[in-house]
């Protein structure tokens, strides 16, 4: 398992804000019920100043909304502050369908009586949490108006016919937001005042060349560069509009790299991860070609992988 808190030591990040950070985790214990919950994850984000900013955001009691272009980190971030500060995480998919039922709970039977079945809100609010609200800018506003007291200063939920719900001192929301995707909208002003935000930054070469080996520790040091160097020229033929943003896919890339350890050939498994998820003919032809550039189609296992 990684330990983030060492990660992050090494990358620079200042001694004192993980001081404050760990004497959160020990103020704020988690319960039983819960425990499954904190992650353990496989990759780390890294970025000194996000980080920073993230965690002073968390420490100081706000909710944060990381927005960012695609393959930018914001759920691995997410998913490792939650790790870092020793938080279970409920993860909620947004999408156009979700209402406050979805978020807050519903009734429901129960030994041949009513009562109340939380939603992922709620629990997370009760057992002090993390609620990683993903893509937050796909649901409607009128679902996400239920949110307003429990993002703010009131830090409650008022479930109608059942209690008034406090937020435990430890739940903290994150909302993920990309710009581009299709079936995203604006997010009003104020459910945006109830966030302190995050704008991502591109991942560079040599984070990504970070990423990589620690994901995987027996890639080989130079086909990673050559690996951050190929979604770096996908980038750019993207940010030229000569392919769109489709192949540009790190979780893409970060598959590929798998079925490869697995024993699958790297055209196989480029052509599967990235190169197919452009799906008019010709854009695929100029993705295969940025990607050939960089590797050979006859590359194996053992040329990626190994001492």
């Amino acid at each position: 398992m990684i330990d983030i808190e060492k990660e992050l030591e090494a990358e620079g990040v200042s001694r004192s804000l993980l001081e404050e950070v760990r004497a959160f985790r020990d103020a704020h214990g988690v319960a039983e019920e819960a425990r499954s919950r904190i992650p353990s994850p496989r990759f780390v984000y890294y970025g000194r100043a996000v980080w920073e900013a993230a965690a002073s955001a968390v420490l100081c009691g706000e909710n944060l909304l990381l927005a960012g272009p695609k393959a930018t980190g914001k759920n691995v971030l997410a998913e490792n502050l939650a790790a870092l500060f020793g938080r279970p995480a409920w993860d909620v998919s947004m999408h156009i369908n979700v209402d406050a039922a979805s978020l807050i709970g519903t009734d429901t039977l129960k030994g041949g009586e009513v009562c109340f079945r939380e939603g992922p809100v709620c629990q997370c609010a009760r057992l002090g949490g993390f609620g990683i609200l993903d893509e937050v800018n796909m649901a409607k506003n009128e679902a996400l108006a239920v949110l307003h007291a429990t993002l703010d200063f009131r830090r409650v939920i008022d479930i109608p016919g059942y209690q008034r719900l406090e937020l435990d001192d430890a739940a903290r929301f994150i909302g993920t937001m990309n710009y581009g995707y299709a079936g995203t909208r604006e997010l009003n002003e104020a459910l945006v005042s109830r966030f302190v935000v995050v704008d991502m930054p591109v991942i560079g070469q040599d984070e990504l060349c970070k990423l990589l080996l620690r994901g995987f520790p027996d890639l080989k040091s130079s086909w990673a560069q050559q690996l951050a160097a190929l979604f770096d020229d996908l980038r750019a033929k993207c940010d030229s509009g000569e392919i769109s943003a489709r192949a540009l896919d790190l979780r893409g890339l970060l598959t590929a790299l798998r079925l490869m350890e697995r024993g699958l050939s790297a055209q196989a498994a480029l052509e599967l991860g990235i190169i197919n998820k452009a799906f008019d003919p010709f854009e695929r032809q100029l993705t295969a070609d940025v990607v050939w550039a960089r590797i050979p189609k006859d590359a194996n296992r053992e040329m990626f992988f190994g001492a």
